[in-house]
């Protein structure tokens, strides 16, 4: 780890394994701390069996309200916004006319802006690769392609919104000035 762990993994709890209902999930933890200032509780999970593994992040110096967190990406810099996306976060980039919306396995996921593009950017490319070449909506999905490749060049400008209706996602901006945050009732995201 390239960052500062203020304590060593320390094994907190197991329980049996889902994949192979044979061993012992074992679950490490560790808090790390980030250049911000920030700090995450990064939790492992591996079974002794077999090869079932995950991790999970969760931040530990983050905002809890329900809200819309709005950041206008004007320029290169602005890539490295850090983006902490909670498993509730519905994260949109209206000028592209993308979005994601959790599904039930969702997980937390803590990047930046360009992480956030290149996310896009693969997902984009698998569906324009399983397009018929003379499926309609070919071109479209190439321009769209196009102007997300010029966003991760800082030569378009854009806004990244992520409506979290339990709380938990956060950014945090390299420049204040193009940050929002609105605190919103649950009932009333679930309406954007």
């Amino acid at each position: 780890m390239s960052e500062k762990d203020t304590e060593s993994m320390e094994e907190i709890t197991s329980f049996k394994c889902p994949a192979c209902k044979e061993g012992n999930i074992i679950i490490n933890q560790i808090i790390y701390d980030l250049p911000d200032k920030d700090k995450m509780l990064i939790l492992k999970f591996k079974c002794n069996r077999c090869e079932f593994e995950n991790n999970d992040i969760i931040p530990l110096t983050t905002r809890m309200d329900a809200g819309i967190i709005t950041l206008k990406i004007t320029e290169e810099n602005d890539l490295k916004s850090k983006i902490y996306r909670s498993p509730t976060g519905n994260l949109e980039i209206p000028e592209l006319d993308l979005k994601v919306e959790p599904g039930p396995s969702a997980e937390f996921y803590y990047t930046n802006v360009e992480g956030i593009l290149l996310r896009f950017e693969r997902a984009v490319s698998i569906y324009l690769d399983n397009l018929e070449d003379d499926n309609p909506e070919k071109s479209e999905i190439e321009v769209t392609l196009n102007d997300l490749q010029k966003a991760m060049k800082g030569q378009l400008k854009f806004t990244l919104k992520i409506a979290d209706p339990s709380g938990g996602s956060y950014i945090i901006p390299e420049d204040n000035s193009k940050y929002t945050f609105i605190r919103i009732e649950n009932s009333e995201i679930n309406k954007e």
